[in-house]
């Protein structure tokens, strides 16, 4: 760049108001480059007109002072150039001295210099840290069917009053898949080896929502006085959440580090966290509008009155929509959901666990990359105290947790409903269910 070239490019009055017209130079008719020295003009005019004003040349026309200055013929007559040049409105008060073009160079460098300070303090996820995130994306999107298409699996969901399709007699695919194996053994070294893994899992994030408004769903189910001969939905939610297990454990065989542990901490992880995972699961499939969880057709859309009707009291279903009313307002990355999933199965002070420094040594690596992600990736004000909020997630699901469990108990002291729930669930909540 010439000395003196880059005092006045930029557009100025003038030039906005001309925005839309073609970017034309107005002395010989090139391409023009922008605004300088308050005219429309190319490159080469303008380094022309500022040698001129600042050697305060005098130059003389040899034909009549009338030139056509072109493109092709602008060097012809430096005259005529140059009264084109004052034509149009080139002003020589606009040119810089050589000090003040210096100034702006040395302006213009230290900006970049401290643009480039900033980006090298910004915070960054480490090759280690992001090749952790892109396993567990591929993980939980391996193991979630956005489109819900083995909810056709299931024994159907049956609303209200059992209908005349014999919903709690039907045996669906899955339970018989299930039912075929063996019960005793499905969390067993062999068996949990060679456990399925089935299709992809759930992201999203959305606004604030107000008040929870639970409407006749709360009058229609209290408490734990269910009349559980009317339970028409168990068989249906016994499958959609036996089946959720599986995909629960095959997430979690892919989380770096999980395989490494003794096969007998890894089911007791799993046994104790698959509830909660499945809970932050549901999340992208529940809606804010209506409090429901829609999965795919009407069909298998669930409100809270539809999961009453599988033995749940408001006991569990109020704290449940409130937090995944509370989780959907966090507006998480899916990177941010899969790794608090990750650290929820994770939990070394899960009752059990054999070797719980081995399983804190996991979980404070996946902390660490979700920290670093949130300062690199999560602007603010959305990634403010975010941490720390979703940590007090995993503490709610402590307690959803142990509602769950208490109410499945409830299941077990009738025989007749306790025989809806798959060998999976047995197995899983064998604790909770004689």
């Amino acid at each position: 760049m010439e000395p003196g070239a880059c005092s006045t490019s930029g557009a100025d009055a003038a030039g906005e108001s001309e925005r839309g017209a073609p970017r034309v130079c107005g002395v010989c008719g090139d391409r023009a480059t922008g605004f300088h020295f308050n005219a429309m003009t190319c490159e080469g005019c303008k380094g022309f007109f500022r040698r001129s004003m600042k050697r305060k040349a005098m130059f003389t026309c040899p034909f009549s002072g009338e030139c056509h200055i072109t493109k092709d013929n602008r060097r012809h007559c430096q005259a005529c150039r140059l009264k084109r040049c004052l034509d149009i409105g080139m002003m020589k008060e606009f040119i810089l001295t050589d000090e003040e073009v210096q100034r702006k160079r040395e302006m213009i460098l230290k900006r970049k210099e401290e643009e480039a300070l900033r980006e090298s303090l910004k915070p960054k996820l480490s090759e280690e840290q992001q090749k952790v995130i892109d396993i567990l994306l591929e993980a939980h999107r391996k193991t979630y069917d956005p489109t819900y298409a083995d909810f056709t699996k299931f024994r159907p969901p049956v609303r209200s009053h059992p209908s005349s399709r014999g919903a709690t007699k039907s045996s669906s695919l899955l339970t018989q898949d299930l039912s075929s194996e063996d019960s005793s053994d499905l969390f067993g070294s062999e068996a949990f080896s060679t456990f399925p893994a089935f299709p992809p899992a759930d992201p999203t994030e959305p606004p604030p929502f107000p008040s929870l408004a639970l409407q006749e769903e709360q009058d229609e189910s209290s408490s734990v006085n269910l009349e559980f001969s009317q339970l028409s939905m168990l068989p249906h939610l016994a499958d959609l959440v036996s089946y959720s297990i599986q995909k629960v454990i095959g997430f979690a065989k892919m989380i770096p580090g999980f395989r490494d542990l003794s096969v007998e901490d890894q089911i007791v992880l799993l046994k104790c966290s698959a509830m909660e995972v499945i809970m932050l699961r549901s999340n992208e499939s529940f809606t804010l509008e209506d409090m429901s969880w829609t999965c795919g057709s009407s069909d298998f859309k669930y409100k809270v009155s539809d999961v009453t009707q599988a033995g749940h009291s408001m006991d569990l279903l109020e704290p449940l929509v409130k937090f995944q009313v509370g989780l959907k307002k966090l507006n998480l990355h899916e990177e941010e959901h899969v790794l608090l999933m990750a650290i929820c199965i994770l939990s070394p002070d899960r009752p059990g666990v054999r070797e719980p420094l081995r399983v804190e040594a996991l979980q404070e690596r996946l902390s660490e990359v979700l920290q670093s992600y949130i300062r690199a990736r999560h602007a603010a004000p959305g990634g403010r105290l975010l941490y720390a909020k979703m940590i007090q997630k995993l503490a709610d699901l402590r307690s959803l947790n142990e509602e769950h469990s208490r109410q499945y108990r409830c299941l077990s002291f009738q025989p007749e409903h306790s025989m809806q729930l798959t060998p999976l669930l047995l197995e899983v909540f064998g604790n909770e269910i004689s």
